[in-house]
């Protein structure tokens, strides 16, 4: 799922309605001002992910006032349609798949997918995160279409995988989610995907085997943030504080954590700024503003081609411990599947290097049949800026895909030119019309299935061409 939020230059924090923490838990570690401030830093960064990957799930699986609540845990939600732009849980979210959730909760045992036959021609990919945004996949690439149950188990999990599991995942943290996209060819298609959708099924391991199950931990979940409130409030630290119950700690991050406990960052142990002394609660201010320009500076990099959407998601291996891109990708675009998956190339500026805005109008041409290198499908999807949404429109038409590809008038020479642009380009042209909003937009393509050039960054996506 990509989804995206924006880079800010500077934050001002706040720290309404945090529970307590004394001061002389401060004083004991002898941490300076100076040294406070790089330890926020290095806590905002590292733990943003968990952050708002929570704030997701707290409005999918726990806040049943919510209007886009999908249900309980380990239960499945099958959207039977696509996004629209009344959807603003996620951001940067696809319009090309139906999705169907799943909130696990593996705390007290494991869960299992079972899937149908799935047709061989029709892609479907179910990505299992954990609350750190670690990535594993199956599916169309990764297991076939084949029918077969997968089980998913927390890192306390100790038992056997039964008869009858293809494949068994580990996740690291005892709550995650699983996002099973599955392809849409079209709208008379409809129907088809929802009988693909109503073969899904989720069950604890005991209603798998047929034995009784253990009893239930209780938990009352902590209230999540909204995005604003992530960027704007110290109660970030709260939220983190008591999300780490649900994540144990990894071995490479033994001195990390130590070293975070120093400012009061530990499982369980709530969080006031109100009872640190003045300088403190300001060092802790300025750690996570320092934490921003460097989110800052990654996200120009991302916008910019020189650091890759494929370098922020994947597992923990393949990420090497780089909360840096991490959390860049979760401010890019939320949980995103691994570069073998799915890449993302982001388009926010012209070819001149100007921010994409609906003042003016662009093209995009793809000469001959030289489309984007994707085994299954590619698209690109419109989103406004700065709200990461899709945009509303005269023709409820909110990316160009691949299965839109009979629809598309050709060039002379075989080739497709696109138009993004605000208003219509003529009758004749609005097969090939990405509609734009009136102000600032961006745009994100995706290749399910990326050529390994484009997965090495050899091939890259064009930019727009400013019509004079």
């Amino acid at each position: 799922m990509i989804m995206r939020r924006k880079f800010l230059g500077s934050t001002a924090l706040t720290a309404a309605g945090i529970a307590t923490l004394p001061v002389k838990a401060f004083a004991q570690t002898a941490v300076t001002p100076a040294e406070a401030r790089a330890i926020a830093k290095e806590a905002y960064i590292w733990g943003y992910a968990l952050v708002d990957d929570y704030r997701i799930q707290y409005n999918y699986f726990i806040d049943k006032s919510n209007p886009e609540y999908k249900g309980g845990w380990n239960t499945i939600a099958n959207n039977t349609r696509l996004y629209t732009p009344a959807d603003t849980t996620i951001q940067t979210i696809n319009a090309d798949t139906l999705y169907s959730f799943v909130g696990l909760d593996l705390r007290d045992e494991p869960v299992v997918i079972t899937v149908p036959q799935v047709e061989k021609e029709r892609y479907y990919g179910c990505s299992l995160f954990d609350l750190w945004g670690f990535c594993e996949m199956f599916g169309t690439r990764t297991t076939g279409n084949d029918a077969a149950s997968f089980m998913f188990y927390g890192p306390g999990w100790k038992g056997q995988t039964p008869k009858g599991i293809k494949k068994a995942f580990r996740m690291e943290t005892t709550l995650g989610t699983a996002a099973l996209r599955t392809q849409l060819f079209n709208p008379g298609d409809i129907e088809n995907v929802k009988k693909v959708q109503a073969g899904y099924k989720v069950q604890t391991l005991s209603a798998f085997l047929g034995q009784p199950a253990p009893k239930p931990t209780k938990i009352d979940f902590i209230k999540s943030l909204t995005v604003e409130q992530e960027k704007t409030s110290l109660e970030f630290f709260n939220v983190l504080n008591n999300l780490l119950q649900f994540a144990p700690t990894d071995p490479s991050e033994v001195e990390l954590k130590a070293r975070v406990a120093k400012i009061g960052i530990a499982q369980g142990k709530p969080f006031d700024p109100n009872k640190l002394a003045p300088e403190m609660k300001k060092a802790i201010e300025q750690g996570v503003a320092d934490a921003w320009v460097d989110l800052n500076d990654a996200g120009r990099k991302l916008n910019s081609g020189e650091l890759s959407a494929g370098d922020c998601y994947g597992t923990r291996a393949y990420l090497k411990n780089n909360y840096l891109n991490r959390a860049a990708g979760i401010v890019l675009g939320g949980n995103a599947q691994p570069k073998q998956e799915v890449i993302y190339p982001v388009i926010a500026v012209d070819a001149q290097d100007k921010p994409l805005s609906g003042a003016n109008r662009y093209t995009i041409r793809y000469p001959g049949n030289d489309l984007p290198p994707a085994k299954f499908f590619w698209s690109l999807t419109m989103y406004g800026f700065p709200s990461r949404l899709l945009v509303a429109n005269p023709l409820d038409r909110y990316l160009l895909n691949t299965p839109m590809l009979p629809n598309w008038v050709k060039d002379a020479d075989g080739g497709y030119t696109f138009y993004i642009q605000n208003e219509s380009p003529g009758k004749g042209k609005e097969a090939n019309w990405l509609p734009a909003p009136k102000d600032g937009f961006y745009m994100v393509m995706r290749l399910y299935g990326p050529s390994e050039a484009a997965q090495d960054g050899i091939w890259k996506a064009p930019r727009p061409t400013r019509v004079a």
